[in-house]
């Protein structure tokens, strides 16, 4: 049989190191496992018959190179009853390339996919193993102590905050000063409790942490602000992008799409004009947004390694044919951190969501515990040397055609 790699949903400084240890592992078993093939653009790739064969791509190239190498996509399959011809195509696609098993890289929706898929083959008699390999940077797949991907986007966050803090303190003047960095989070705060772990004393920035978890309290956040920059001269702060008022609305957002999805953007600068409106502070906001998920120039070893594992388990579970499962980090314990990697009903932990935990997050709302610090601190340690070409990060890029097509074209 082949085996079928796809990446799905927003990228992430290590996904690629995922697929490496995917074709890595599966290339262990030329007798079980033929080619490693790879669709381009996620599962809409499956459809159109967009197929690369990665026989030839250099996986320690490819390991150390953020974004999705080869094209993710945000797809939500759809229930087969709704649209039986969709599955009719993904079958045949599937068999006219002699496809025995699926690994898909992705989040909360992705381990939709492999349940749903998996039911649809067992339904047509069809032979396929079906895998969920775990990657998101807000960390929020339940079923696994940590999503590949966080850690690194969390080291990324909590070094801009410190030098951030360093550049804020030096230019602090009579008026005050406050620096806000929105980070991604539409839902749940675990980058923004990560960028808590840039400040070694209570002095250093960031000063507040502000949360999806916790409802927005206006007055107890510009009291907080005023002590803080009264104390220090400035005040640095971090914002999730889902921060929610009092009714529940998020403070900021963009329009959606023709699909309903909306694009959150906007709470940093909103809270930053709160301030200077309100104190009369001097201002300034930063929006790190696709920087915080594509900064593989300074990713986390410890988040490196565990990508590359998830892969590479995902490729063990299909040899013993687990399907219908996703490899997940379980933790073994904090000091000295150890771990392992285990597989997980895939269909029960789809599309649910994983909040901060409520003893993770100081009692006024505004920072994070010691026992959040002790969750986080071990997911972003470790550095790699990272391959450069004149002073630049020597990025793998795939430049190989696509499988000549068995079927006709798809229509939706």
């Amino acid at each position: 049989m082949n085996l079928l790699y796809a990446q799905s949903g927003g990228v992430t400084a290590v996904i690629n190191a995922s697929a490496a240890g995917v074709i890595d592992a599966a290339r262990e078993h030329p007798g079980r496992i033929g080619k490693v093939l790879a669709a381009r653009h996620g599962i809409l790739g499956l459809l159109a018959e967009d197929i690369y064969d990665t026989t030839g791509v250099d996986t320690v190239a490819l390991a150390h190179t953020p974004g999705g190498a080869f094209g993710s996509c945000r797809f939500d399959l759809p229930a087969e009853e709704d649209q039986p011809a969709l599955y009719d195509r993904l079958f045949a696609v599937l068999d006219a390339h002699r496809i025995g098993a699926v690994l898909y890289n992705g989040g909360n929706g992705s381990m939709d996919l492999i349940g749903r898929l998996s039911v649809a083959a067992r339904r047509r008699g069809f032979p396929l193993v079906c895998v969920g390999v775990p990657k998101t940077v807000d960390n929020d797949i339940e079923g696994t102590d940590c999503c590949p991907g966080f850690g690194s986007a969390a080291k990324y966050l909590a070094t801009s905050m410190r030098e951030a803090g360093r550049d804020v303190a030096s230019m602090t003047g009579r008026k005050g000063r406050v620096f806000v960095m929105e980070v991604m989070g539409r839902n749940v705060g675990w980058l923004a409790a990560a960028t808590a772990l840039a400040a070694r004393t209570p002095d250093e920035a960031p000063h507040i942490v502000l949360f999806p978890e916790v409802v927005f309290d206006e007055a107890a956040f510009l009291s907080r602000v005023q002590a803080v920059v009264e104390r220090l001269g400035y005040c640095a702060v971090t914002v999730a992008e889902g921060l929610r008022g009092p009714d529940g609305g998020v403070l900021m957002k963009q329009d959606g799409d023709a699909k309903g999805y909306v694009q959150l953007g906007g709470a940093g600068e909103t809270i930053a004009h709160l301030v200077h409106e309100r104190l009369g502070y001097k201002q300034h906001f930063s929006v790190p947004d696709y920087l915080q998920r594509a900064a593989g120039h300074w990713i986390s070893a410890t988040d490196h390694a565990q990508a590359i594992a998830v892969g590479r388990a995902a490729v063990g579970y299909v040899l013993e044919g687990r399907d219908g499962v996703s490899a997940a980090i379980r933790r073994l314990s904090d000091a000295p951190y150890a771990w392992d990697v285990v597989p997980v009903d895939a269909a029960e932990i789809a599309n649910l969501e994983r909040k901060l935990p409520a003893g993770f997050i100081a009692a006024d709302g505004m920072g994070l515990t010691d026992a959040g610090r002790r969750y986080i601190q071990p997911l972003i340690c470790g550095e790699l040397a990272i391959p450069c070409v004149n002073g630049l990060p020597a990025h793998y890029v795939i430049d190989r055609p696509l499988l000549p097509r068995q079927l006709p074209p798809y229509v939706a």
